[in-house]
């Protein structure tokens, strides 16, 4: 991201709401969000189901906190389908 004098902008420090400090000196933060970004199918929330062999089931994201995210995945899910009915709703 650039400012208006085009040199880069860096992003601005999450606030974090609780952190854990493990033995091996790694931490877990809990950072405030400010939206929640979902990924919607003709107005309706969707979950996604990745089946790569019969025992290999996964759930993917659906919803995030950055919104590019949640454009891409639209954005991918449009491309794949064929169709424009995959849009990002703000909650």
């Amino acid at each position: 991201m650039r400012g208006k004098t085009g040199k880069k902008m860096s992003r601005p420090q999450p606030k974090v709401l609780l952190q854990y400090n493990d033995k091996n000196t790694n931490t877990l933060q809990v950072i405030a969000g400010e939206k929640v970004y979902a990924v919607y199918y003709k107005n309706s929330p969707i979950n996604l189901k990745y089946i790569k062999s019969f025992q290999n089931i996964k759930y993917r994201k659906t919803s995030f906190i950055n919104p590019g995210h949640a454009h891409n995945l639209a954005n991918k899910l449009n491309k794949t389908f064929k169709t424009d009915l995959f849009k990002v709703v703000e909650l």
